[in-house]
């Protein structure tokens, strides 16, 4: 006997797939938070050795590369942050650091959006950051490229410029936390699964998108990611 539902469930989110037609369905979205220390510090933190500080998105704050992304509300400070996303194909939990690799499908190019007001307000009070990343259209991103085409990038250039103007320019080999000890530190706390992503952090260079802006992000080696933002969808 079939399911009965008292609405029909969305569809799942899925994200486009380099020289493939198939598509690469979105189980749930992971971010690793302050992971360059030039940002870190630009955040006002100090880079320490401690384990990634992990946190999540909805799998439908996804949108595609091209999109248009209305300006979402409660905040007036909506920053950029543009990441290398590892997509995982093999799940699993308690991952080796050294096994890590073989669980990733591709990479791709993605940003995190963030309303910098909201989380700063959130992080003064010790309340969760929820609402501050994750908000609708918040994880713009590119097609995943497979590993099989790009290997796994541990260095190379990671850029977003807005409206032309640079912003971020970075390096994968600046990151405090490599994929394989990001893998390894989030399946010792839940069990990963074929359709995550992994949002690996950002460089320094952070900074206000408003109304009007075309924002465009690149992974060396990877992929690329443009939006463009309007102003806020009126309901």
């Amino acid at each position: 006997m079939s399911e009965a539902f008292i609405f029909t469930p969305p569809l799942r989110p899925s994200v486009a797939i380099e020289g493939e037609l198939r598509r690469f369905p979105i189980r749930r979205i992971f971010c690793v938070a302050l992971n360059y220390a030039a940002h870190a510090r630009e955040m006002g933190k100090e880079p320490d050795h401690e384990p990634p500080f992990f946190f999540s998105k909805p799998a439908d704050a996804f949108v595609p590369d091209g999109s248009v992304i209305p300006y979402p509300p409660q905040t007036q400070n909506l920053h950029h942050e543009i990441e290398l996303v590892a997509a995982i194909g093999k799940g699993g939990s308690g991952i080796a650091a050294e096994q890590a690799l073989d669980h990733v499908f591709g990479y791709a190019a993605g940003v995190d959006l963030t309303r910098r007001d909201l989380q700063a307000a959130a992080r003064s009070q010790g309340r969760p950051w929820d609402l501050s990343k994750g908000f609708d259209h918040s994880a713009p991103m590119g097609a995943v490229r497979p590993a099989k085409l790009c290997g796994h990038p541990a260095k190379g250039r990671i850029t977003l410029a807005v409206n032309g103007a640079l912003r971020q320019d970075g390096d994968l080999a600046d990151m405090i936390w490599g994929v394989p000890e990001i893998i390894a530190s989030l399946s010792s706390y839940v069990a990963l699964a074929p359709g995550d992503l992994i949002f690996t952090g950002t460089p320094s260079g952070v900074g206000a998108l408003q109304p009007g802006d075309r924002a465009e992000g690149f992974v060396e080696g990877v992929g690329s990611i443009s939006f463009a933002i309007t102003p806020a969808a009126i309901s």
